[in-house]
């Protein structure tokens, strides 16, 4: 009896092993063993309870102990024969799973276009997430909706000189990182199937935050947004807030293209890490702006101003962006071709100009 389900297990872990192979047969292995199991728990039940029976006689001294050994062990071997039938009853049934499992393991290629389909990586430029659970062929890999959001250092510039980041402005202190954006958008292959070149359309949020000179605040005084020394107590911070709607329209160029043949076509394989560039241009659309202060004096340790901005500031902006990447690693520059401040802004600097790191790219 021992060696007979000591068998059954080491059938068990067999068939168990083979059904990683693929899921079709998990699930048929996996109602296999469950059968035996319930087989083997269901008889050796009803084995105890007979067991029980003799040893209940024998306390009450209807039979002796060598009855008592002999009906255990006609016992025992009447349920060990009861469970060897009904499994043997399933025995082609196993058969037929174990040939399956064992020419699946050792003729079907493995399927690289759908191992590791759902994939959280993180790098030097963030997280990058792939949820491509109903992806089936390398073309679906071409075609992708993608949640962005990307930490941007803004830098105002003058007209004549564009490109002049952290440069020494009369206007604005300077800070690394103080925007962000956050968009969804859409990229497609342009040309066929093995064409390294790819199109962007997104929509998304921008917000600018822009800091005056160290103990000067943002006023808007006779509609004109200008700054001034703060005289209302000790200032702590302070800063012009810019909230946009955000258009992006991009071209992508990989620029060591990797390919995959499917079915006997060739596809780009874009689910492998490859370099790429990337320009386009943008617009902007402003959605609100605001001052910000915060100050303390005599009276209280911690005061808030937040005043709207109605001058000063252009409703629509538009500019351009360059950029370069690695696989989830990806840095750009992105230029302001109008001024974000207008006539009405006493500021000299007013061309936007960015820099930023995309730390969260989740396609679907």
């Amino acid at each position: 009896m021992k060696s007979k389900i000591a068998l059954m297990a080491c059938l068990m872990g067999f068939s168990y092993s083979f059904a990683q192979e693929t899921m079709n047969m998990d699930v048929s292995l996996k109602n296999y063993s469950k059968m035996i199991d319930s087989i083997v728990v269901s008889e050796k039940v009803k084995m105890n309870k007979e067991l029980d029976e003799v040893d209940h006689d024998f306390k009450r001294n209807k039979i002796n102990s060598d009855e008592k050994q002999k009906q255990r062990a006609d016992i025992a071997s009447k349920y060990e024969q009861t469970i060897n039938e009904k499994i043997d009853a399933h025995r082609n049934e196993f058969e037929e799973f174990t040939r399956q499992a064992v020419k699946d393991a050792v003729l079907k290629p493995v399927d690289s276009l759908h191992k590791d389909k759902n994939q959280i990586v993180f790098g030097l430029g963030g997280v990058s997430i792939l949820m491509d659970e109903d992806k089936t062929k390398p073309a679906d890999y071409l075609r992708t909706w993608q949640y962005v959001v990307a930490l941007v250092g803004t830098n105002y510039t003058t007209k004549d000189k564009t490109f002049a980041f952290l440069n020494n402005t009369l206007d604005f202190k300077n800070t690394v990182f103080n925007s962000a954006v956050y968009m969804v958008r859409y990229q497609g292959q342009l040309g066929n199937f093995t064409s390294p070149f790819f199109y962007r359309l997104g929509l998304g949020y921008r917000w600018d935050q822009s800091k005056a000179k160290y103990g000067k605040t943002f006023t808007q005084e006779n509609q004109i947004l200008d700054t001034k020394e703060f005289t209302k107590g000790n200032l702590k911070d302070t800063h012009i807030n810019n909230h946009y709607l955000f258009v992006p329209v991009e071209f992508k160029f990989v620029l060591n293209p990797k390919y995959i043949e499917h079915n006997g076509t060739k596809y780009l394989n874009n689910r492998v890490s490859q370099f790429s560039i990337v320009a386009g241009v943008y617009g902007a659309v402003r959605i609100a702006s605001n001052i910000y202060n915060k100050y303390s004096n005599d009276y209280s340790k911690r005061i808030v101003e937040r005043e709207s901005i109605n001058h000063g500031v252009n409703d629509i902006i538009f500019g351009g962006k360059l950029g370069i990447g690695y696989a989830g690693f990806n840095v750009f520059v992105q230029k302001d071709f109008t001024p974000a401040f207008n006539n009405n802004a006493n500021l000299k600097s007013k061309y936007g100009l960015q820099i930023g790191i995309e730390l969260l790219n989740a396609s679907f």
